[in-house]
């Protein structure tokens, strides 16, 4: 049974965890305004429309991923018993977020891409590396996977004997 300073200082990174949590939701949730009223600004059809678009594509993006983080925050360091977790969980959240990363990091390259063949073919190596980034994640994110669910195998097992 923890004692009382325990208490007070699970209480204290509870509180510190859901203040940052809803901090990055006001913040995607601004993210998310701002590029509606971009877009909507871009309905005049101008030379920049393509730009402001993918521009915000790109900030909706990141804004779910950032609303996905305070998500995890909430549900596994402040309204669950941290005893309760497994390791397929843990494994099953960091999974969701890296996906999520590695996609808002694809679609910027692509954005940077639509840019660079607009104003100068040479800027194309920055998101060439953004998308080859994202590329080798997902391949660090498969090994994990397949690592980590042999591990959970073989731990059941052991405990099963």
């Amino acid at each position: 049974m923890p004692n009382t300073m325990e208490r007070i200082f699970d209480k204290m990174v509870a509180l510190i965890y859901g203040l940052t949590a809803t901090g990055l939701i006001i913040i995607a949730l601004m993210i998310i305004i701002l590029s509606g009223y971009e877009i909507l600004t871009s309905l005049t059809f101008d030379q920049n429309m393509m730009k402001k678009l993918l521009h915000s594509i790109g900030a909706l993006v990141i804004s779910v991923a950032i609303i996905d983080v305070a998500k995890y925050m909430f549900e596994e360091e402040i309204f669950r018993s941290k005893e309760l977790r497994s390791p397929e969980e843990a494994r099953k959240t960091l999974t969701k977020i890296f996906v999520i990363i590695s996609i808002a990091v694809c679609l910027e390259g692509l954005v940077y891409i639509f840019k660079a063949g607009e104003e100068d073919l040479s800027l194309l190596l920055y998101p060439a590396a953004l998308i080859l980034t994202a590329v080798v994640a997902m391949v660090g994110l498969g090994l994990y996977q397949k690592l980590s669910v042999r591990t959970e195998r073989e731990v059941t097992e052991n405990i099963g004997s």
